[in-house]
């Protein structure tokens, strides 16, 4: 798993940190995102659905899984 870390960003910038490191993993891959802004609780899981990722979902305070679909 790959942890992406943007603990102290403001959103939209979790969500773009995202965006340009997804195609650098394997599809089926995980990716983390470590974010404090309480906007990604509902902006990471948005951009999901709108780029057809799935959204696991947060393991633990401030962390966000999303694994690579295409």
């Amino acid at each position: 798993m790959i942890t992406l870390d943007c603990l102290g960003q403001r959103c939209p910038l979790p969500v773009i940190a995202l965006a340009k490191r997804l195609p650098d993993i394997e599809v089926g891959d995980v990716i983390r995102v470590l974010a404090d802004d309480p906007a990604a609780a509902h902006d990471i899981p948005a951009w999901c659905r709108m780029r057809a990722q799935e959204y696991l979902g947060s393991p633990e305070a401030n962390a966000f899984e999303v694994r690579r679909l295409a």
